[in-house]
């Protein structure tokens, strides 16, 4: 019979070449370098909130996770939710000697109880949209209220999914709304320019988010006014269940997720972090149009108030931003028809100059118009107004003209 030769050095040998080989392959460093999908996930991590990476095959998402839990030190444990049964995330049944005396606790599996003995930890959940509808009504316990059977997991464990688009899985399923509205969900994109340095052995530094100790109160205090600000004003957006199976399987808004999202924006503030990272985190949790909504809401908290204008016309800061500099112009006017008077009426006609004076002349137009109608029969008209008159005469004549345009077009189409 023939027999197998046992190995020799020179075999021995290659495997370790080969091995020495691939550690170098795997040799790599990391690099500050600005990021906002990265930085999104580490603030909603920091935030001890579920995150759901939504993103195609061989995106990334993996390997972005086991570099966030190599940079935050903290043990990764990887469970693909797909080949798992349901008792294995609501505990499997353990029968003692008087189950009638007794119960019939719930053992969890080896994983949870090594997270539970560490204390600390990143559950890697893999692979959620291809696992069964039973399969995820057992995960609802798991990702909301960390329990594992009669196990609960400790705070310092973070939990981080992920999913391929239905399209792109294999045997994909929709996710169930309940479990969805459990997420702040991300959508994990390639960046040429990070893709390119990391094959080269350098890649994004994952890093906490820097919270100021000074500006937690302000931080909360600021979170709390903006989102009950825009739920009060609009009541219709505290709930709403899409009615597409699809929509519900990524972020809308709830009651659970709104707090999802006061959590996001007390957080962001007291990091600093930029408007595009609260973006990604905002639209993640109640969905585009709610968390869209939000963001407009937190531009005009920022907006000076118009009282303050109007007692010191002259030593005002407008906002850059046209649509933030109209919406505060429309404020002046809108106080001054709300209380009117003489002295408030000439200071905002000053107000208007200097908008003029420090920016695009056509943001003053409408404004103008409207504060001239508010005009008293007894106040005399500033001299301020002359240096607006021709603005506006020449807004009207562009109008005029563009409406020309049109009509002329409108009957060379017929």
């Amino acid at each position: 019979m023939p027999t197998t030769d046992a190995p020799t050095d020179a075999t021995t040998d290659q495997l370790d070449v080969a091995g020495d080989l691939l550690a170098l392959l795997r040799d790599s460093t990391t690099e500050p370098r600005p990021d906002t999908q990265l930085e999104a996930l580490t603030l909603a991590v920091a935030a001890d909130l579920p995150v759901l990476l939504w993103g195609e095959p061989g995106i990334g998402k993996t390997a972005a996770l086991t570099q966030l839990a190599a940079a935050l030190d903290l043990p990764l444990t990887t469970v693909i939710a797909s080949v798992h049964e349901p008792s294995d995330f609501s505990g499997l049944p353990v029968v003692g000697d008087d189950p009638a005396a007794q119960g019939v606790p719930m053992a969890p599996p080896d994983w949870a109880v090594r997270l539970a003995r560490a204390g600390r930890g990143l559950l890697f959940l893999d692979e959620l949209s291809t696992a069964a509808p039973a399969v995820q009504a057992a995960l609802l316990r798991l990702v909301l209220e960390r329990r594992i059977g009669a196990l609960r997991l400790p705070p310092g464990v973070r939990i981080v999914a992920a999913a391929n688009p239905r399209s792109s899985a294999a045997d994909g399923w929709e996710l169930s709304p309940p479990l969805a509205n459990r997420f702040v969900h991300l959508t994990w994109t390639h960046d040429h320019e990070v893709v390119v340095r990391g094959l080269g052995g350098t890649w994004p530094r994952a890093t906490l988010p820097r919270l100021d100790p000074a500006r937690l109160p302000e931080a909360v205090a600021f979170a709390r006014r903006a989102v009950c600000g825009l739920l009060a004003a609009r009541p219709t957006l505290v709930h709403r269940l899409p009615t597409g199976e699809a929509r519900r399987g990524g972020p809308w808004p709830s009651p659970r997720s709104w707090e999802m999202t006061l959590h996001l924006v007390a957080f962001a503030t007291a990091a600093g972090s930029s408007r595009e990272v609260l973006s990604q985190l905002v639209r993640g949790t109640v969905g585009d149009g709610p968390g869209l909504e939000l963001l407009a809401s937190l531009d005009r908290m920022d907006l000076p108030d118009p009282e303050t204008l109007l007692a010191d016309p002259a030593a005002a800061v407008l906002p850059e931003r046209g649509d933030l500099r109209q919406a505060v112009l429309d404020g002046v006017v809108a106080a001054v028809r709300e209380r009117p008077d003489r002295a408030r009426w000439d200071a905002a006609w000053r107000l208007l100059v200097r908008a003029v004076e420090t920016g695009a002349p056509d943001l003053v137009v409408i404004p103008a118009t409207t504060l001239a109608t508010l005009r008293r029969a007894d106040w005399q008209v500033p001299a301020s107004i002359e240096r607006l008159a021709g603005t506006v005469a020449l807004s009207r004549r562009a109008d005029e003209a563009a409406a020309r345009i049109a009509a002329v077009s409108g009957r060379a189409g017929r």
